[in-house]
């Protein structure tokens, strides 16, 4: 069994919403609603808007938990310092199948986001803003709100905003790989750490910063950092989202102060009540046990404290008729197909350690178990970005959380129980469909002008692709609005002038209606 997360689950909010404010009124705020909701922004400088960032000790919600003052800092520092206006990315690609919160807020509350990234933009004297997304229904939303901002791509515009889509992949999501795709590449990791504070999109400093994180700086902006303090814990302030699946009556994403009990989110999801592990901070994250989830509260300390992580705030309980290494076991299978294929620790390491747990719970016995643990050990700290690392720890934490059933394979083969896949990954086949809205542009050739350079099928080999005689043959479908800045820089490279954009002659279609469920599925 595998049901995937739909794009936009329920939403449900424990005390007074502030994130979901609103969406007890509409399933979607337009700026109008959204400034009926929340009322107007008045912009911050810059030293304002990290100094409120600091008094609500807000760290990045996309998962790593790096301070946003201490980032918003860095890169004023380094655009004054190297003369060069930054640019401003809101990180909206989820690719991991067990999150949905950005895309919650993405799809019903776009506005919020825009208007902590714009704050920050203003505070930083930037020009261009992007968002990254990984859904349709997102691109859909995120596209749509822009325009009622009347912001847009156009040259002379005191703003540039634009959107980037990015793959439904757990390494797209990385802030290496988002810049990469902002800057025309594949949204991979490009296997070198660099800052983007120093050094982003098209060079320039860059904050890059989850959905979230600027929705919550929205929050605050508006009502003070006292204010914002009345709410959750003293050192953690505020709300959090998080999406509970797995073995849940209803998967959702909730809203919820910090310092709620976790046994209370998971109650009102329809948990067992007493789970044999929960898997904290998604497929990256860590497994507690019941007594420990039962003892936890919502936050990032406590979580830690309790051996699991808050991560992207992705929470997973699994009941006790199911068998943990199996659901395990699916889960490493799956984080092996999602490499990156660019550094051995990653292309070589994580197969290789999902193969082991394969033997461990086949029956290899104390053999099967030692040589899991050393692939394990020696795939941590060697990648060329994090997915490696996140990897390994789920598998660390999968053999130290249940150790009794690992006992159970290695010494009796099997635990006498099957693996019914309560947790949550993509359909079959999800990566070989490409979504997008059309654009309503196709390109085309002036055969008395191509020479057959190919550089063209290079930069959207999607597109184009060479013919037996070198020639381009193109495809006879509309430009996707998220490779039409890749279509645009074909026709630009091209040497002999013969490549060109125009009108595609269809009508714009109608929405299919995956994509308007999409957009209204949630409740308030």
């Amino acid at each position: 069994m595998n049901v995937p997360l739909p794009d936009v689950p329920e939403v449900r909010v424990v005390g007074l919403p502030q994130l979901t404010t609103g969406f007890d009124l509409v399933e979607r705020l337009d700026l109008a609603m959204h400034l009926k909701v929340h009322g107007p922004l008045e912009p911050m400088t810059g030293e304002r808007l990290a100094e409120l960032s600091e008094a609500i000790s807000l760290r990045g919600r996309g998962g790593a938990g790096f301070p946003f003052g201490k980032k918003l800092r860095a890169v004023a520092k380094a655009s004054i310092r190297r003369g060069v206006r930054p640019v401003v990315v809101i990180n909206g690609s989820e690719g991991e199948p067990a999150c949905r919160k950005d895309t919650v807020l993405l799809n019903r509350a776009p506005h919020l986001i825009l208007d902590g990234a714009l704050l920050a933009a203003e505070a930083l004297g930037a020009r261009t803003l992007v968002v990254a997304v990984t859904r349709n229904s997102t691109e859909i939303s995120v596209r749509a709100a822009l325009a009622e901002r009347g912001l847009s791509d156009r040259r002379g515009r005191h703003l540039r905003a634009r959107v980037v889509r990015t793959p439904e992949r757990m390494v797209s999501g990385e802030a290496s790989a988002v810049i990469r795709a902002v800057n025309g590449g594949p949204a991979l990791p490009p296997g070198r750490r660099e800052r983007a504070a120093e050094s982003g999109v098209a060079g320039a400093p860059t904050l890059l910063s989850n959905a979230e994180t600027y929705a919550q700086l929205a929050v605050a902006a508006r009502i003070g950092a006292r204010r914002y303090g009345h709410t959750g814990l003293a050192d953690e302030p505020g709300t959090v989202l998080l999406t509970v699946s797995g073995a849940v009556a209803q998967p959702m994403v909730v809203e919820v102060p910090t310092g709620v009990p976790l046994r209370y989110v998971l109650q009102m999801a329809g948990a067992p009540p007493l789970p044999q592990g929960v898997l904290t901070g998604g497929y990256h994250g860590n497994w507690i046990d019941s007594i420990a989830a039962h003892d936890a509260v919502v936050s990032r300390a406590s979580l830690a404290a309790a051996g699991g992580a808050l991560g992207a705030g992705a929470i997973l309980p699994i009941g006790p008729e199911t068998c943990p290494i199996g659901e395990s076991l699916r889960i490493a299978n799956w984080l092996a197909a999602e490499t990156a294929g660019q550094c051995g620790p990653c292309k070589l390491g994580l197969p290789a350690a999902a193969g082991g747990l394969s033997d461990v719970l086949n029956g290899g016995g104390p053999t099967a178990l030692e040589a899991l643990r050393e692939v394990t050990q020696a795939v941590k700290g060697r990648g060329a970005c994090k997915h490696p690392d996140g990897s390994a720890r789920f598998l660390a934490s999968t053999l130290s959380a249940f150790t009794d059933d690992l006992a159970a394979h290695v010494l009796d083969g099997g635990c006498g129980r099957e693996t019914l896949g309560v947790l949550p990954l993509p359909a079959a086949g999800y990566e070989d469909v490409e979504e997008s809205i059309p654009s309503g542009e196709r390109l085309a050739v002036d055969w008395t002008l191509c020479q057959g350079h190919g550089l063209c099928a290079d930069i959207v080999p999607e597109l184009i692709r060479l013919g037996p005689d070198g020639y381009p043959a193109l495809a006879d479908a509309a430009v996707p609005m998220h490779l039409r800045g890749r279509a645009q820089r074909a026709v630009r490279r091209c040497p002999a002038l013969a490549l060109r954009i125009e009108q595609a002659p269809a009508e714009r279609p109608a929405l299919p209606s995956p994509q308007r469920k999409a957009l209204g599925s949630g409740r308030g």
